[in-house]
């Protein structure tokens, strides 16, 4: 999102907010309740270059948004007992609130744990296992790390090639917005590939990232005996499913369960769709989760779960706690389902352009100097 719609969603949410509106149409809108993304929970301050700072909120942040929710009157309770309302096996007049974080970060336990334990807030963490082994490829931190530590970086796209610098915090920021971009648009195969090639050339090992921020199957194991925490499964690679082929993807979900149900030596019923956007997981998605015996699985697409005779438990929205956004007044709008409405008929009225793979057409590095003043050379371009 540009810094643009950024501004302007911030200033939609807080004219919601302070006019009244979204406390008005909170009890017509929200539905039956929230089900709360987050990756990272850390109390470092963030620094002019973090293009993923998006992913992480502060602990005096969650407390606040937990406090507020039961504030609110909603219950916080497990994915278990959500299924349970939704399905309409068990009943209640009041919303739910669970909160789910992606990835297994470390983070999560130093940080994220004792809030919950404060306020007695049940949470599930969504593991996928080649992060817990060790050797799990967090693409989108590399790249990050390959732009920070650069000058320039050239690419090849639609067949025009582009250079973009990389020397003041602004130009890294906006380097890493249109390559991310980019990349999220091509087969992730590819992808990885290209941001493979970049951590190599820039001196960069593409597995630090995993092995500092997440946890291991040991850790895993003590962290999911504390008793308000839920263990699911989120992947083997933590790919995109729908740009795979249906025996791949299916794997994909099976093998990741099978993983944690062995690990931690109890069932796996819950399941996160990495990316989780419309372009990453769709129909044969839920369906192949719904198949795997999966109670719920979670999207990213943006909403509150309205309940109802067509709500998929395999295809649950939900409400992302952004680094971007940490202010009580939006978390207050959000929750009141006037934003996410507004955003349905607008969809409506323009409907999402179908997936394309166009523009993943090539890339190369300039040679220049990093930062530690190396030169490097030009690998092929691709």
């Amino acid at each position: 999102m540009s810094t643009t719609s950024t501004l302007a969603l911030k200033a939609g949410l807080r004219a919601l907010h302070y006019s009244g509106i979204a406390r008005a149409m909170a009890p017509a809108m929200r539905g039956m309740g929230a089900v709360f993304m987050l990756h990272h929970v850390s109390p470092a301050k963030p620094v002019a270059y973090a293009p993923n700072s998006l992913l992480q909120i502060t602990p005096d942040f969650l407390d606040e948004v937990v406090r507020e929710v039961q504030r609110q009157g909603f219950d916080t309770i497990t994915l278990d007992e959500a299924r349970a309302r939704i399905r309409g096996d068990v009943k209640s007049d009041r919303p739910f609130a669970c909160f789910t974080f992606d990835d297994g970060y470390r983070d999560n336990r130093d940080h994220a744990l004792p809030v919950m334990k404060r306020h007695g807030v049940p949470f599930t963490v969504y593991v996928a296992s080649d992060f817990a082994d060790g050797r799990g490829f967090l693409w989108w931190l590399v790249l990050e790390r390959v732009i920070g530590s650069r000058q320039s970086i050239a690419a090849t796209i639609n067949g025009r090639r582009e250079t973009f610098r990389c020397i003041s915090d602004s130009d890294k920021n906006a380097t890493f917005d249109r390559l991310y971009w980019w990349l999220r648009a091509m087969p992730e195969t590819h992808a990885r590939a290209i941001v493979a090639d970049l951590a190599k050339d820039t001196g960069i090992d593409q597995l630090a990232p995993c092995r500092e921020l997440a946890m291991t199957w040991s850790e895993l194991r003590e962290f999911a005996a504390e008793p308000l925490v839920t263990i699911g499964a989120h992947t083997v690679r933590h790919l995109a499913l729908a740009k795979l082929g249906a025996h791949e993807a299916y794997a994909e979900i099976a093998r990741s369960v099978t993983r944690v149900e062995h690990e931690l030596g109890r069932p796996c019923r819950h399941f996160c769709y990495p990316y989780g956007d419309p372009g990453s997981a769709s129909e044969r998605e839920f369906e192949m989760a719904s198949r795997l015996g999966m109670e719920t699985a979670v999207t990213t697409r943006k909403g509150l779960v309205m309940g109802g005779p067509g709500t998929q438990l395999t295809a649950l929205p939900r409400v992302s706690l952004n680094g971007n956004y940490q202010r009580i007044s939006y978390v207050k709008a959000l929750l009141s389902g006037v934003p996410f409405a507004m955003l349905r008929a607008l969809q409506r009225r323009r409907p999402t352009p179908p997936y394309s793979t166009a523009g993943a057409s090539g890339f190369c590095i300039q040679r220049t100097s990093n930062a530690a003043g190396t030169t490097q050379a030009n690998p092929p371009t691709m």
